[in-house]
């Protein structure tokens, strides 16, 4: 069959698994650029690990001079009579493929993290694969929705501002177009589950869970990924549920801290710059903000996407504990917030209307990283080929 991308507003409904493909060689290749750097992880466990920062995370650390050996844990769906599948499917199978062909360890865990099986399936993989021990655990997931362990019912995330209503524009990439929105602020009650969905309970879960059964190594170490971003942002993510839910995290890295200290292992939080993914599409009033920051740091020769700051980080900045702000955050989202590119920024958006966003932003960059998300608009992939389905059903992560 001929497969061409599904969109609804800013969801993605299909992927390209040729596509998908072509996104993991690329993100490979340029970790396989980095420098040799001491200190690095050599077994590490990535929770969320099929697209985004955690993808980019295995990749790097796999891939790259680091030699990882690396377990991918994401909750993904294969081809069914429902559909092609999901992006991060193929991304497993494709990372795993590579790694066995390089000579490089891997394995991956579809499942759903917050499940307790899940954890026994990890406990059982770490056993076997990397000898009893970790080094790392990357927290990356991304996830509107959490089961309540002590009841079955779900949290829900909520995206809102707190206080008071908030007026912006969003991006639809179903039809091209910037409308404007007002959000109503959250309640009481969305608050809490934002926090309790996106905030740092279930990564010190996860840590407690690691350490109880022994599978952390001496000096491990654990990163969970945040945002910051600028002013203009902050009334609906900094001042926001998103922003309070990080704000919990980031809370959480001393309470890993102390449970990590018997092992002298260590918790950190690294910011990372805004970027197009599966969960920042999905945050009113950011898109038209990511438009014109890809014009201002193309046009500076700053852009990077997620491998980019997955690679800065960790051959750069893991081991420098100099390289760090106040609270000491992991700041990789310091070349988004040079002053120049934020002047920029800010003269762009003042400017930006519904009629003219695709002309003084870049409009086709950022729905380009959208559609490559899942599998669609790179040049070097004929899409007007036919894709097997029974070699698609073949394909087992």
């Amino acid at each position: 069959m001929i497969i061409q991308p599904q969109i609804q507003g800013v969801i993605a409904r299909n992927c390209h698994p040729i596509g998908c493909k072509a996104a993991i060689d690329a993100q490979i290749h340029h970790a396989q650029q980095q420098r040799p750097t001491p200190g690095l992880p050599k077994n590490v466990l990535v929770l969320g690990a099929s697209s985004g920062f955690g993808l980019a995370s295995r990749i790097a650390l796999t891939f790259g001079p680091a030699n990882a050996s690396t377990i991918g844990v994401s909750f993904e769906r294969g081809i069914s009579e429902k559909g092609i599948g999901s992006a991060g499917w193929y991304n497993n199978i494709y990372v795993r493929d590579a790694a066995k062909q390089a000579g490089r360890m891997t394995s991956n865990i579809v499942g759903d993290a917050f499940s307790e099986q899940t954890r026994q399936t990890v406990a059982d993989t770490i056993r076997t694969q990397c000898g009893g021990k970790i080094d790392l655990v990357v927290y990356s997931l991304a996830t509107g929705i959490r089961p309540n362990p002590e009841t079955g019912e779900f949290w829900r995330s909520s995206i809102k501002p707190v206080g008071q209503a908030v007026d912006g524009y969003s991006i639809n990439f179903e039809n091209n177009s910037l409308s404007h929105l007002t959000l109503p602020p959250a309640s009481e009650q969305e608050i809490e589950d934002t926090v309790k969905v996106m905030g740092g309970e279930d990564w010190l879960s996860w840590m407690q869970f690691l350490q109880h059964n022994d599978l952390l190594s001496e000096g491990c170490r654990t990163v969970a990924y945040s945002y910051i971003g600028p002013a203009h942002t902050h009334a609906i993510y900094h001042n926001g549920t998103l922003g309070l839910a990080k704000a919990h995290l980031h809370q959480t890295r001393h309470d890993i801290d102390a449970l990590l200290s018997d092992i002298h292992g260590k918790a950190d939080i690294a910011v990372c710059k805004a970027l197009v993914t599966k969960a920042s599409v999905f945050i009113p009033s950011l898109t038209p903000y990511l438009l014109a920051l890809y014009r201002v740091m193309k046009a500076k020769g700053l852009q990077e996407g997620c491998i980019e700051q997955m690679d800065r980080l960790f051959y750069q900045k893991w081991n420098d504990d100099e390289d760090r702000d106040d609270e000491g955050l992991i700041r990789i989202d310091d070349w988004e917030l040079q002053q120049d590119v934020q002047d920029e920024v800010n003269a762009i958006l003042a400017e930006m209307t519904p009629d003219n966003f695709d002309q003084v932003a870049d409009y086709t960059g950022v729905l380009t990283d959208f559609l490559q998300l899942n599998g669609f608009g790179f040049p070097e992939v004929d899409y007007q080929a036919p894709v097997s389905i029974e070699q698609l059903k073949a394909l087992t992560p």
